[in-house]
């Protein structure tokens, strides 16, 4: 009878234990699931512009334009939206941010031309502004020790990375199979499920009534990013010499100019300038942009160009891309255990260089190299993947818990900003009235790589020894 009295205490004592983690699981798996449909929105549009332009019209302007429309807004209120997770809490403003998304995203479905789609698209981008900043605000308050805040970093980085790189995938074969809305109206159930599983498993995180938002940061830091993105989209548009572009240039200028000075008086900064004295954020969040501006820049260009040059349906070109997508999710579930060993800097500088050849590697596809070389290519630059769990460690790593949503913000605005201006700037690159050539901008993407080795040595190497 003793004995069996033991073994229920025993059964009793695992399924309490077992209990907190099961709950724990279920909160993970909410928040992926939000951020893997708002990563999936950025890409999975890609290899569908062509057949949206042939339905709706446009000009490749117009199309780089649908995608830089979303990840505009993604970009310039997700610093808001971080400080408001930090003010009303990371569970409350994800669940807004999900309702927003679906509505955006019904919306795209049923737009009737261009110019509606692009408004949609900036409202899915609004809705997925909060769930970038609350996902990281959740997982560190719902993961508090490093070990264990890092393997769920890396669950979390690979539910994005392959978010970001299945998107040409799901759109091909959706847009092959029943059309291009329908890339669009997946997203309705998906965010039902997650608003489902988030109110029912997840914790809120603290919050902090006293934290105001700086509305004229949000709007001046808007006006920048926009002004650089339309900047250099008009410029591969009319040629660079053209006065629109350089305009569009000195508008982004003069804003960044007038948002440093607002953000250096206000009380509560939507970007706090004083983290950057830290260098390990300072290097990570460079390391970000960088790591966004090439992917997002080299997805567009390798989509278009399998399209275009070398004349593969919207469903070939899919598949062809599924081998990076693959990579890519399992990158990122390798650098979530390789940060909990080895700290943050070794996973980084591997996924850099790795990309860095396969990006030259890419460089010298052309209209009749084989599949081989571009699949070999586009496999290497998928292990980039490595460096984003590694780069968040270090971002929350060095803010403390107590600055996780603004610093999680500073760094996804970054990457969100970064992918803007790479859909701008690569896609410009690609040629106006010209044959579609990867050689320039995968030139631009290999020196891309190389700098953000720099960028992550120098400041983060010191880290190394601390963070095992």
């Amino acid at each position: 009878m003793h004995s069996d009295l033991r073994e229920h205490r025993c059964h009793q004592e695992n399924d309490g234990a077992a209990a907190p983690r099961t709950r724990q699981s279920a909160a993970l798996l909410s928040v992926c699931l939000g951020f893997f449909v708002i990563q999936l929105d950025v890409t999975i549009v890609n290899v569908a512009l062509p057949a949206i332009q042939r339905e709706i019209g446009g000009s490749l302007a117009g199309l780089q334009w649908v995608i830089d429309a979303y990840t505009l807004a993604l970009a310039s209120i997700m610093l808001t939206a971080g400080a408001a997770a930090d003010r009303a809490g990371a569970k409350k403003v994800f669940t807004a941010g999900l309702a927003v998304f679906a509505i955006g995203s019904a919306a795209c479905a049923a737009a009737p031309s261009l110019g509606v789609l692009v408004a949609a698209r900036a409202v899915q981008g609004l809705g997925a502004s909060a769930l970038l900043p609350c996902s990281l605000a959740l997982i560190v308050h719902q993961f508090p020790g490093p070990r264990a805040r890092a393997r769920a970093l890396g669950v979390w980085g690979g539910m994005g990375s392959a978010g970001v790189a299945l998107g040409p995938v799901a759109g091909g074969a959706l847009a092959a199979a029943v059309g291009w809305r329908s890339i669009f109206l997946v997203n309705v159930p998906v965010c039902l499920l997650t608003v489902i599983l988030l109110r029912r498993y997840a914790d809120e995180s603290p919050v902090h009534p006293d934290r105001r938002t700086d509305v004229p940061g949000l709007l001046l830091g808007a006006a920048m990013l926009a002004g650089f993105t339309a900047a250099f989209i008009t410029a591969g548009e009319q040629g660079w010499l053209t006065p629109l572009p350089g305009a569009l240039l000195a508008g982004g200028l003069l804003a960044g100019w007038a948002f440093t000075r607002a953000e250096r008086r206000h009380p509560y900064p939507v970007l706090p300038l004083a983290l950057f004295r830290n260098k390990n954020l300072s290097g990570a969040t460079g390391v970000g942009l960088i790591f966004n501006l090439v992917l997002y820049g080299s997805l567009l260009c390798l989509s278009l160009c399998l399209q275009t040059q070398r004349h593969e349906s919207v469903l070939a070109t899919g598949l062809l891309l599924l081998p990076m997508s693959i990579t890519v999710g399992l990158g990122s579930l390798a650098s979530g255990r390789l940060t909990a060993r080895f700290g943050s800097l070794p996973p980084m500088l591997a996924g850099l260089t790795i990309a860095a050849a396969g990006a030259a590697l890419l460089a010298t596809a052309g209209p009749a190299s084989p599949l081989a070389l571009i699949l070999a290519g586009s496999i290497l630059l998928g292990l980039v993947s490595l460096a984003m769990p590694a780069m968040t460690a270090a971002v929350v790593g060095a803010a403390g818990p107590e600055h996780a949503g603004v610093a999680s913000g500073v760094l996804n605005t970054a990457r969100q900003a970064g992918g803007a201006l790479g859909v701008a700037v690569l896609g410009s690159l690609l040629g106006h009235g010209h044959p579609f050539s990867l050689r320039v901008p995968l030139l631009v993407a290999t020196a891309g790589y190389l700098i953000a080795i720099a960028v992550a040595w120098l400041p983060l190497r010191e880290r190394r020894g601390a963070e095992r």
